[in-house]
């Protein structure tokens, strides 16, 4: 079986580290790789040459590999330079669009959709949103700390004592619980908001307040994820989270319903009443942001108030960002990849879900 990456077209990180790639060649696989493809990530090509990989230029690449894997879909022109039957393995997101899922049906290829792969517990080592929302979660807080123009800690010096930041965070998934853990140990005082019940004992055991609001509508069968709720809880969450803000010196928003915008948490009129020199880093600005004024892959500042829209920035993280998607493809591949044989069970709980194109026909729904 022939495997291949190719440079990333705008992202730092690579979708397969040289330790995949020694595992992979010495199960008999041949591994093709762009040269430069790891450069941003710190992963040199005499790595992937020490790992047992061979060199190809891009199209060498895309024309010989049977599976290619990526973080993100490659564009139309690498598609169409791939052989008939050729299986991606990549994010393609196919709630937000179908346009790519399309392109790669009409090129006969088959996909597989990391993101599409269940919440289930036979499948959380290969939960790619997981350990990039992570890394997302740290790197927020990092980010807000230095834009903040205000300490983080409490501190006490012979010129007076600072008191603690208030940090409040929006969302108490994975993203939202490292940024709740991260956040602490640079010693604010953290908030959390969840409409999950299930979050409430997992943000206080981090040692933050939970900030509930009732009438929350938790549908267990979502998979872990949010789901839409009532105007009428809306109301009360913006109501209650209205003071909150306004006493914040940071607030990381996280909050997104899969295959839908994200939910418009944060006013312009919440966003008045916070402090100048306030930081929010908005993690859903690319389904449409958590905040009014949030735009995606901008910085915007609003009244004194400096408002960031990025949901990828675990981008920003590039060598253990690869490190952690590798692995997660690294077990993703064991229930796939068989005595160097390509096996898609189309029964199989895992594969079921992730396989949203097989040989042209598009299998999501």
């Amino acid at each position: 079986m022939k495997i291949g990456i190719v440079k990333e077209q705008a992202d730092a990180r690579v979708s397969v580290v040289p330790d995949l790639v020694r595992q992979l060649t010495a199960a008999g696989n041949e591994f093709l790789f762009e040269p430069g493809c790891g450069h941003l990530a710190n992963f040199s090509d005499q790595l992937y040459f020490d790992a047992g990989a061979t060199e190809k230029s891009r199209r060498e690449v895309l024309s010989s590999c049977d599976i290619l894997i990526s973080i993100y879909p490659p564009a139309l022109e690498d598609m169409a330079s791939m052989k008939a039957n050729a299986l991606l393995i990549s994010q393609f997101q196919p709630y937000f669009s179908l346009e790519k899922v399309n392109e790669v049906a009409e090129h006969k290829l088959s996909a597989i959709s990391l993101d599409m792969i269940p919440r289930i517990t036979i499948a959380q080592s290969m939960d790619v949103l997981s350990s990039m929302a992570s890394i997302a979660g740290y790197k927020a807080v990092l980010m807000a700390a230095g834009y903040l123009p205000r300490y983080f800690p409490m501190l006490t010096t012979a010129a007076g004592s600072i008191p603690p930041a208030r940090v409040l965070i929006i969302g108490a998934g994975v993203a939202g619980l490292q940024a709740i853990a991260t956040a602490r140990r640079l010693g604010a005082i953290v908030e959390a908001s969840d409409t999950r019940a299930a979050a409430k004992e997992e943000v206080q055991s981090l040692g933050a307040k939970f900030i509930e609001v009732e009438g929350a509508k938790d549908d267990k069968s979502a998979g872990g994820y949010a789901v839409e709720q009532t105007e009428e809880f809306k109301q009360k969450q913006k109501a209650l989270l209205a003071e909150r803000a306004a006493a914040a010196d940071v607030i990381i928003t996280t909050a997104q319903v899969r295959g839908k915008a994200a939910p418009r948490i944060i006013s312009r009129e919440m966003v008045d009443q916070m402090k100048p020199g306030s930081v929010i880093i908005d993690l859903a600005s690319s389904t449409g942001g958590n905040c009014e004024m949030s735009k995606d892959k901008e910085t915007v500042i609003y009244n004194g108030v400096t408002i960031i829209g990025d949901s990828d920035l675990a981008a920003t993280v590039p060598q253990h960002a690869s490190q952690l998607f590798s692995k997660n493809v690294q077990n993703f591949l064991k229930v796939c990849l068989k005595e160097k044989e390509l096996e898609l069970d189309l029964n199989n709980e895992i594969l079921k879900s992730a396989v949203v194109v097989y040989e042209g026909q598009v299998l999501y729904k």
